[in-house]
């Protein structure tokens, strides 16, 4: 079993920056992908970000491209999403989750394994 939880949603307003944090745990010596996911209100959950298990890779969706960068620990299973620029499209419940057993298209929802809670981010005009 792997837990996951994130943090440092909140409210802040369009062109200002959050950090959203995640943390995997639960499987000693385990090291695992993870992706950052979004659902707004009435609309599918979407793909955000995601690294590979050493970050040596990353992915974008388009629309964040440029504004926002993950990043992560690899020893410790913590990730991060650094949100720039953020506007009120990106108003969503932000979700992380982790794969564990593959297979290994990060961008697909179906992948993983295990997904946190969720956090809110809210931005104001």
């Amino acid at each position: 079993q792997v837990q996951v939880v994130e943090s440092g949603g909140g409210l802040v307003q369009a062109g200002d920056s959050l950090t959203l944090s995640c943390a995997a745990s639960g499987r000693p010596g385990g090291r695992y992908p993870i992706g950052w996911f979004r659902q707004a209100p009435g609309k599918e959950r979407e793909f955000v970000a995601a690294i590979s298990w050493n970050g040596d890779s990353t992915y974008y969706a388009d629309s964040v491209k440029g504004r926002f960068t993950i990043s992560r620990d690899s020893a410790k299973n913590t990730a991060w999403l650094q949100m720039n620029s953020l506007k009120p499209d990106d108003t969503a419940v932000y979700y992380c989750a982790a794969v564990v057993y593959g297979p290994l298209d990060l961008t697909r929802a179906t992948t993983y394994d295990y997904w946190g809670q969720g956090t809110q981010v809210t931005v104001s005009q």
